[in-house]
């Protein structure tokens, strides 16, 4: 029957936001209202226009902690319904916002602040996919592997990684600012291609191993914690999928091609901003 059902019209409904109260809000860009206004002035569908302003911002409006540490700004992403920050997701979340970034200095200090707690997380460790706010044992604690102080998820995945070099790499391609690309920055990227040609093999299993108490096969690996046998041919081993699950194949080829893409951003990095041309080098031997 027209009109009825779940294709029937919209045009005289009416939608009330499901945002946060303003002062309630995590944070508030100037850039992001303006942009959300004019997006919804020209979205004909009044439905459309209500999704828009409730999911655009809702990183900044529930999800981001923000502010200053050691002088540097400083932001913890939290996953929505963890209170802990994935590498992957949280350059995935904040992700929308780098085109505004230029017009929107705060904004631009917000996502600064981003990259600055990811260089921490990996030079925490660059084997985790997940982290706590503060130095304080996980919900995982009690996985058999390297946990620490920090830590909320040990899964080693190629994406966490490669996700960070992304992020820091548009913002600055985005925003100009190379204030990220600090010495701990650079030891940062460091310890991603370290780990990188690690899980290469070639010399060996590596550090890395694990496995959990569970019923869920997906969620520990075989053979002793270093997942499958494999035989090494240059791919980096993935010990865990985007998705958090164990690889079955530890050679995952998508998570392989983002790393090569990586390894060109960080010697473009390396040449036009840190001057470092031995460590851009670097990047081609290893990719």
């Amino acid at each position: 029957m027209a009109g009825t059902g779940a294709f029937a019209s919209t045009a005289k409904a009416t939608y009330t936001s499901n945002r946060p109260p303003v002062g309630k809000r995590h944070f508030t860009s100037a850039a992001v209202e303006k942009t959300i206004a004019a997006t919804k002035a020209k979205l004909k569908d009044p439905k459309l226009a209500w999704m828009f302003e409730n999911c655009f911002p809702n990183t900044l409006d529930t999800t981001v902690e923000f502010g200053t540490k050691n002088g540097k700004p400083d932001t913890f992403v939290i996953t929505g319904d963890i209170h802990a920050m994935w590498l992957r997701d949280s350059s995935a979340q904040v992700w929308p916002y780098l085109p505004l970034a230029k017009d929107d200095k705060e904004l631009q200090k917000l996502l600064a602040g981003v990259v600055h707690r990811q260089t921490q997380c990996v030079l925490l460790d660059s084997y985790a996919n997940a982290f706590n706010k503060e130095l304080v044992p996980g919900e995982w604690a009690k996985d058999y592997t390297d946990m620490k102080d920090g830590l909320h998820e040990r899964k080693w995945e190629i994406d966490s990684l490669a996700y960070t070099v992304r992020l820091a790499y548009h913002y600055w391609l985005t925003t100009g600012d190379t204030s990220v690309f600090d010495g701990d920055w650079q030891k940062g990227a460091a310890k991603i291609v370290d780990t990188f040609i690690v899980q290469q093999r070639k010399d060996g299993l590596g550090p890395y191993k694990f496995a959990r108490v569970t019923d869920r096969q997906l969620d520990t690996l075989s053979n002793g914690g270093y997942g499958r046998p494999l035989k090494p041919v240059g791919l980096i081993n993935s010990s865990f999928r985007p998705s958090d699950d164990a690889a079955t194949y530890g050679f995952l080829i998508p998570s392989n091609l983002f790393a090569v893409i990586s390894l060109k951003q960080l010697a473009e990095i390396s040449n036009k901003v840190t001057g470092d041309k031995a460590f851009a080098k670097k990047m081609y031997r290893s990719g």
